[in-house]
């Protein structure tokens, strides 16, 4: 019986839990003033700054890392509901960058951040050390291809065929067939769900973070040949 061509896509993905957390915080003062809204946009980076300092260590953490950019300053003309144009008004803007290994540390400087006036924070973005991704993308790769590998033997024993041999093996779309409908394999995700929570003790209300797992996805195309 002649040689049958089974192109086949496998794809696997796994749960980690989140290792890592990169907060992004702002400072962004304004007002009629120049002087006063740099003189509160620098307070306020200062403050922030002062917060992110005695947590700094490479290895243990809490901060492992964190960057900040210059204070920007600029200035807009507003109109008001009748097409008059105002006074300027000044806008003075940090932005900072800050990861955490701790994410208890992490909650409570959220907070702390909170309550500096000018001082938000933005977005939080979970992720894995470098030594887990490249250990997870090695074992959700293997699976993709182990998966692969399975749906060829089904299709090839439905044909009555029971033995497939692999002849090709690319990321998605590269083995050169448009009908395959190969894309980009899944990126990453990062979520979280945060939750407000009370201390006991005192009543207080307290930020509780908790990062969803994050997700590491492999797809693969393959082509056997089953006899």
């Amino acid at each position: 019986m002649a040689e049958t061509v089974i192109t086949v896509q496998g794809e696997y993905s796994a749960w980690y839990p989140a290792e890592r957390a990169t907060v992004g915080a702002g400072i962004h003062a304004w007002g009629p003033d120049r002087e006063t809204v740099f003189g509160d946009a620098v307070a306020a980076s200062d403050a922030v700054r002062g917060l992110i300092e005695p947590l700094i260590d490479k290895n243990a953490g809490p901060v492992t890392w964190w960057s900040s950019d210059s204070v920007r300053v600029w200035s807009e003309r507003p109109w008001n509901n009748e097409g008059k144009q105002l006074d300027p008004v000044f806008h003075a803007a940090v932005d900072f960058s800050v990861k955490f290994k701790d994410f208890e540390a992490l909650a409570r400087w959220v907070e702390q951040v909170a309550a500096i006036e000018h001082a938000s924070v933005g977005s939080i973005e979970w992720g894995l050390t470098d030594a887990t991704r490249t250990s997870a993308t090695v074992e959700v790769r293997s699976r993709a291809v182990k998966d692969a590998v399975a749906k060829a033997s089904v299709f090839a024993q439905s044909i009555g065929l029971g033995t497939v041999t692999a002849i090709a093996l690319a990321d998605p779309g590269m083995l050169g067939d448009p009908s395959g409908g190969g894309g980009a394999a899944p990126a990453p995700m990062y979520r979280a769900a945060m939750k407000s929570s009370f201390d006991a003790a005192g009543g207080a209300p307290q930020l509780a973070l908790k990062p969803e797992e994050i997700a590491v996805a492999s797809v693969v195309d393959a082509r056997f040949v089953a006899s």
